[in-house]
């Protein structure tokens, strides 16, 4: 027998009983679509912080603040106010660095007229503009002297900006209170989204880090010092460098534990994406289950369906179908069955995933490589499951197949 006869039996077969045949399809069609949407959020997701750590820049080195302890409770890292200016200073010299902003933040509300905001208010040196290839759209970063003298400036992000004033007013020149205390806008910021660390850099208001020291916190330390090495090559050896600079500096002793972070942007980009990577394989084996659910539903429709043709199948081979025939008769129904839902569930998840980037603005990616993986298994669980049926379908003896009731 042709496989074009083959084929077209195994159609004509499944045809009989449409709704039995879509009813064990589904099973195929859930767990393939499910695939395809986790993979392409998983994808989607490792694509976007791979593009943030790119905006941020390659070289970027994240010096923080480390653990403090009192009373012999540890208070976690970020709360040690043992980094100071000086050591941002004694940075500036290490070689191997070429931007350098200290920083310090607080949260306070913000009002302009009659209108407020509550957002973050972020001290930062004239540098930062410099580390994050970020130009001002209206007016200008503060200058030296504004950190130099503490200096109530401020640049506002682009959403603080929409917020305050609306998008189409200059509001440079324009006096904001922050905390109740004016300050006087000289810039806004191009917008420039989330983070490599999940912030969102338009929804803040950039003063000199000076001022949030002396004038909004009353502190004479930073929370941390954003590096720019020199060159992406140089980044690990320059954040290795300072290191060593500061623990001299804070005299931390052999063994003992750092009273600082230094993180390149690398890190912290491998972290997420290793999370990122760990929750897309198990939402891809919880939506691997289904696909199992769909063949195990193959296979029994598969021995019903033997159990209903065992008659034909003994006047088949009445008239000289061999063994062979038969199995592979069933089995190609098998895999019929598996790739038609397989064909439908990828189709399902490629709607499902611009979908859900459309409705929930969640970024997704489907990969070439993800849908021929999912094609592949889909007829391979078709084999899998539809193997046993046929074999015992060409097992069966004519003689007591044509007497079967």
């Amino acid at each position: 027998m042709s496989m074009l006869m083959v084929f077209r039996v195994a159609f004509k077969a499944l045809a009989r009983n449409k709704m039995r045949t879509a009813l064990t399809m589904l099973g195929m069609i859930i767990g393939v679509a499910a695939v395809i949407t986790m993979v392409a959020l998983g994808t989607g997701a490792q694509s976007s912080i791979e593009s943030q750590i790119q905006a941020a820049g390659t070289n970027m080195i994240m010096v923080s603040a480390g653990n403090f302890m009192q009373g012999g409770v540890r208070m976690g890292q970020g709360n040690a106010s043992t980094l100071t200016p000086e050591d941002a200073r004694a940075i500036q010299d290490v070689p191997g660095v070429q931007y350098l902003a200290p920083g310090v933040s607080t949260r306070g509300q913000v009002v302009a007229g009659n209108l407020n905001w509550g957002t973050q208010i972020q001290g930062t040196d004239v540098d930062l503009p410099l580390i994050r290839s970020w130009p001002a759209t209206r007016g200008a970063f503060f200058g030296p002297a504004d950190v130099t003298s503490a200096s109530k400036v401020a640049v506002l992000g682009a959403i603080v900006h929409e917020q305050l004033f609306g998008p189409e007013v200059d509001p440079v020149g324009q006096v904001i209170r922050i905390n109740n205390q004016p300050f006087t806008v000289v810039g806004v910021m191009a917008s420039k989204g989330q983070s490599g660390m999940g912030q969102d850099q338009d929804d803040v208001v950039y003063v000199p880090y000076t001022t949030v020291m002396k004038k909004l916190r009353g502190i004479t330390y930073v929370q941390n010092i954003t590096v720019s090495a020199a060159s992406a090559g140089d980044t690990t050896a320059t954040a290795d460098r300072i290191a060593t600079l500061l623990r001299g500096r804070h005299q931390v002793a052999e063994g003992d534990p750092d009273d600082f972070m230094v993180r390149t942007m690398e890190e912290m980009a491998s972290v997420r994406v290793q999370a990122t990577e760990t929750m897309t394989a198990l939402l891809a084996g919880i939506a691997g289950v289904s696909l199992l659910v769909g063949g195990i539903g193959i296979m029994n429709i598969m021995l019903v369906s033997v159990t209903e043709r065992t008659r034909e199948i003994g006047l088949r081979m009445a008239i000289g179908a061999r063994g062979r025939d038969v199995l592979l008769q069933f089995l190609v129904e098998a895999i019929v069955l598996s790739l038609v839902g397989g064909a439908i569930g990828i189709a399902l998840g490629l709607g499902l995933s611009r979908g859900v980037t459309a409705w929930m603005t969640w970024p997704t990616e489907v990969s070439p490589e993800a849908v021929a993986v999912a094609f592949v298994f889909a007829a391979a669980t078709g084999v899998f499951f539809g193997f046993y049926p046929a074999k015992k379908a060409a097992a069966l003896d004519p003689i007591d197949a044509l007497r079967f009731e």
